[in-house]
Order: structure tokens, then C-alpha cells, then sequence
């Protein structure tokens, strides 16, 4: 295997160049998680990995609670299936907790007052069912909670990690907070072994090729758990060497290197950068400085045959969509039609008009 075969096959691994799920739940569970901080771009994540995607259908998966937005994992913004969110929590949140301890101690949110705002939470969305990230502010406030400074994060991020909250239904164009066993009243438990090896078969299922450092880096976990992780599902994998790294690869893995040329529009944190700690196979030294921020701000891409070769952007007025390209690299005609087409999908994935506007670059004829 080639480092440059690696991020094609990762194109067909991720479900970019080969979607085969109809439904938000599906691509995600498929995925495990995906990160979401960006909750419009994430949810053309989910979009551009299903075969007939539309931003209203993820929509009302969200809306449902079929899929949940909550922090998890590294720890950041993901969604993930309800039907995973117990047991990925409950293998997640000891770490996370721990890593929180001296920013809290900063915020002088003791277990005391995590306690009380707990409660309050609690039998506040006991009444209401659905509150936005303001209101729930309001209940802190006549409780005389300050919720500056970022305590109002922490407060919610820590209800998140002790199981009381996740995202509930859009209200008013406005994301909102639920009461989990409201939400996802069926739990799926696992014990923290079998919670290991479900978190490694999906990483590795749909990312693949990918390394025991990638899968560490985007777990979270320690190295020890994570090789325990991998040792526990060896059997569905096999070992392929590029250059001097070893890459898992699933034993039911098909496809191969794509043959005819390709271009994905990708949102920004996409999971085909962000889930690995090596992504040099599809991003150069010199695209890197322009893709990612000092500050780890990954912006949309521009990915053709696998690698990254521009960034996009996008501007929304009421029925259309414009799209303006900043290429690394000149292109010739042939992808900038192809360029189109996924602009035109990016479209209808809004139920807009689309319009693409090229920056000045040269490029190359044919």
C-alpha cells in the first residue's frame, strides 16, 4: 500500500466516495462519531456521506433524538447515534472529568456547586422538556450562580458528561438542551471491555487505513487502552505497511484506489482530516499552513484524487447559495466541472440555488 493510496481509500472507508446509508442514524453509527462544533458544517458532514441527503432530513433526525450533538471523545462537540450515547459516555467521561479538574478549580465550580446546578437543570427540563443554552442561564441566575467567564460552558458540558443532558429539538432556530433518559429512555449498556472493542471496531471499520496513534488521537484514550482496544477485534483486521508506519485495514474492506478522477467539497473538521494525528497521505506540508489554523481551526476543503487542494467557502441569501474556491494548486476545466456538480448537490442539500464563483488563479486548459 502507498501512502497515496491511503486517503482514497479512506475517501471509500469514510463513505465520501461510496455512500451507501439513506439516513442520518445510519452514517452516524456507521462513523461512530463525528465531530460538530460547526453544527451547520457538521451536518453536511453527515449530508455528503449519505446517497440522497437533505439538511431538512438531518434536521428532523436531530429534531427526533435519533441522533444527539454532545461533548464527548476528545473532548469536543460530536453527534453521535442515541442509541450509543450510554455506553460512549460512560467509557468517555472519567477522563474528560479529570482533565477538567484545574479549569474548574479556575472557575470555582466545585462538586459542590456542579451538584446544585445539576439539580437545578434537572428539575427545570422535568418541566419544560426543551430549553435553550439562555434560558437554562436565567434558572442559574435567580439561583445566584454567576455564569461568566465560561461557567456557563463548563456547567453544561460537565451535565452532559454526568448523563443529565444532551441536545433536544430546535426551538425558534435556536439548539436546545433535554434531559437524556427523557430523550433516550432505553439504554444500551456495555461493560467497559466490550465499551473498548466497539469503539475500535468503528474507527477502524470506517476510517481505515488508519494507525493505533490515529485511533489514539481520536479516541482520547490512553495508548494502553487503545492497543487493548485493537488487540480485542485483531481477528476482523488485517496489518498493511506504507512507508514506516503499520495500517489497519478491515478484513471486509472493498473498493480499492478510485480509478477516475474525484472532488469532494468537505465541511470545515471534517472527519477525513480530524480523525487522524498523521494526515500527510492527504494534506502536504505547505496545504497544512493554509488548512489549519495555529489555533486548530480546520476550514472546508477542497479535496481532488484524495488530496487536499483548496479551500471553499460559502454565502447564503435567501434562495441560493454562492460558492467561491481558493485553490492551492492550478486545475483544468474538467474538475472545475466536477467542482459544480458537488456545488449543485451542496445546493439541493439546502433546497437552494447554487452559483460558484472561482478565485483568480490560473489554471490549466483541458
Amino acid at each position: 500500500m502507498t501512502i497515496r493510496e491511503i486517503s482514497n481509500i479512506r475517501l471509500i472507508s469514510q463513505k465520501i466516495a461510496s455512500a451507501e446509508f439513506k439516513t442520518a442514524n445510519e452514517i452516524v453509527s456507521w462513523m461512530g462519531a463525528l465531530q460538530a462544533q460547526d453544527y451547520s458544517m457538521a451536518k453536511w458532514a453527515i449530508g455528503v456521506r449519505l446517497s440522497d441527503p437533505a439538511d431538512k432530513e438531518i434536521e428532523s433526525s436531530i429534531d427526533k433524538g435519533e441522533i444527539l450533538r454532545i461533548h464527548v471523545l476528545r473532548p469536543t462537540w460530536h453527534f453521535i447515534s442515541a442509541d450509543d450515547i450510554y455506553w460512549m459516555l460512560q467509557l468517555a467521561a472519567p477522563k474528560i472529568k479529570s482533565s477538567l479538574k484545574s479549569r474548574h478549580k479556575e472557575l470555582e465550580l466545585t462538586e459542590t456547586v456542579i451538584a446544585k446546578t445539576n439539580r437545578i437543570i434537572e428539575k427545570t427540563l422535568s418541566k419544560s422538556l426543551n430549553l435553550t443554552r439562555e434560558e437554562l442561564a436565567n434558572e442559574f441566575h435567580k439561583a445566584k450562580i454567576r455564569t461568566d467567564g465560561n461557567r456557563l460552558s463548563h456547567i453544561l458540558f460537565r451535565a452532559e458528561l454526568d448523563g443529565i443532558v444532551c441536545s433536544g429539538p430546535i426551538k425558534e432556530n435556536k439548539l436546545t438542551y433535554s434531559l437524556l433518559t427523557e430523550r433516550v429512555p432505553l439504554k444500551k449498556e456495555l461493560s467497559r471491555d466490550q465499551s473498548l472493542a466497539e469503539l475500535a471496531k468503528r474507527y477502524f471499520n470506517s476510517r481505515c487505513p488508519a494507525t493505533l496513534q490515529d485511533f489514539v488521537w481520536w479516541s482520547n484514550l490512553s495508548v494502553e487502552d487503545a492497543r487493548k482496544a485493537v488487540d480485542s477485534v485483531k481477528s476482523d483486521f488485517h496489518t498493511e505497511t506504507a512507508g514506516t508506519e503499520k495500517y489497519l485495514l478491515a478484513n471486509s474492506f472493498s473498493g480499492g484506489d478510485p480509478r477516475n478522477a474525484s472532488v469532494h467539497l468537505l465541511p470545515a473538521f471534517d472527519e477525513f482530516l480530524i480523525s487522524y494525528k498523521d494526515r500527510s497521505s492527504s494534506l502536504s506540508t505547505v496545504s497544512n499552513k493554509k488548512t489549519v489554523s495555529n489555533n486548530g481551526m480546520f476550514y472546508p476543503t477542497i479535496v481532488i484524487n484524495g488530496q487536499v487542494n483548496g479551500l471553499w467557502k460559502r454565502t447564503i441569501k435567501k434562495n441560493k447559495v454562492t460558492i467561491e474556491t481558493d485553490f492551492f494548486q492550478p486545475v483544468n476545466k474538467s474538475i472545475r466541472r466536477l467542482i459544480e456538480k458537488k456545488a449543485f448537490m451542496y445546493g439541493q442539500f439546502l433546497d437552494k440555488e447554487t452559483e460558484v464563483i472561482y478565485e483568480a488563479e490560473p489554471f490549466l486548459s483541458g
